[in-house]
């Protein structure tokens, strides 16, 4: 086999290998679409052409480019997410060389995404979401040093074992407690009451804290063997909501529900009037608030299937609740796993 032949074999790999200094760490960088992928007015880039456009990379680790899905992360599905969590574990399996796994991903779903690998990625290898704020070619585009600064938090010796992390404006947060709270802005994703739990500065990447609530390695959850999961719908409680309106939900062929209440878990009458004398037998309802942050105060009702989310918002709730039917249809036993998780 000629040199020409080897050449045109290495290019038409699916993964791409960028700088071969066997004595940096290897990491993989999973590329997924969305903003940090996007072009004003363009269709998005390829993930070897977003990789190959931040040649900084290279100082800091052997990068391996796997393009997963090429979409804007409104697109993002249950289905992609279990493809997803296989994907990573068979590349790990096939390369123990990797130390980390960076994910582009779109700023939509991001904190969705993150939750549910943080409670299914059955690994200390740490894997770290990034995303950007603003297109490859508006003006400041922050997806370069995002990028940058994720691979740095990805080959830090103590990223293991923290589960999944989201680095974005150079602050690190763990994926459970992650929240978008702007449209627009690169700082679209502030520090939570729980804070940060590390940050990304010019010298050196530094953690203040490790994240406290179950997660990756330590998650009862096993997903790879199912190729779907269970089917939970979210309702939005409004000042005035029809009772009709929560009885076409629970009559429709899905195994749960998640109400996002007003502050504190209190319900409209709507809700009241149709859950009040539910039995423990009924397909679970889990409440959670509207407001993004502080919790539901109290237990759940006994005797009743609802559900109480703490401080999780409805679309983690609705994650934690189609994992935990994975498990079990136990009033009890699904308000632990949200009590732990």
């Amino acid at each position: 086999m000629n040199k020409i032949t080897i050449l045109i074999i290495l290019l038409f790999c699916s993964s791409t290998t960028y700088s071969q200094d066997t004595t940096k760490p290897q990491v993989l960088i999973i590329t997924t679409g969305g903003t940090i992928a996007s072009k004003t007015n363009g269709p998005l880039i390829e993930g070897n052409n977003l990789i190959q456009a931040v040649p900084e990379l290279s100082n800091y680790a052997t990068v391996v480019v796997d393009e997963f899905v090429n979409i804007g992360s409104s697109k993002m599905t249950p289905l992609i997410w279990l493809q997803l969590v296989k994907h990573i574990r068979n590349a790990l399996n096939s390369n123990p060389e990797i130390k980390s796994v960076i994910i582009t991903h779109g700023t939509d779903t991001m904190e969705e995404t993150a939750f549910f690998l943080n409670l299914t990625h059955k690994s200390k290898i740490p894997i770290i979401l990034v995303g950007s704020m603003r297109s490859s070619n508006e003006i400041s585009a922050d997806g370069p040093a995002n990028l940058i600064n994720a691979v740095r938090v990805g080959i830090s010796p103590e990223a293991i074992g923290m589960g999944v992390m989201v680095v974005m404006n150079d602050n690190i947060s763990a994926g459970r407690d992650l929240l978008k709270m702007n449209n627009r802005r690169v700082d679209a994703f502030p520090s939570t009451e729980l804070g940060f739990i590390g940050f990304c500065d010019p010298e050196k990447v530094t953690f203040y804290r490790s994240p406290i609530k179950l997660h990756t390695f330590e998650s009862e959850f096993n997903v790879y063997d199912l190729d779907s999961l269970p089917k939970v719908d979210i309702v939005q409680d409004f000042a005035g909501l029809d009772s009709e309106i929560l009885t076409f939900f629970m009559n429709r062929s899905n195994q749960g529900l998640v109400i996002s209440s007003f502050a504190g878990g209190r319900l409209s009458n709507g809700i009241i009037s149709e859950i009040v004398n539910l039995p423990a037998t009924h397909k679970p309802i889990v409440i959670s608030s509207s407001i993004k942050e502080g919790r539901i105060m109290g237990s759940n009702p006994e005797g009743t299937p609802i559900i109480i989310a703490n401080d999780l918002p409805s679309n983690k709730s609705r994650i934690l609740l189609m994992l935990s039917l994975t498990r079990t249809t136990d009033i009890t036993k699904i308000q632990e796993y949200f009590n732990k998780y």
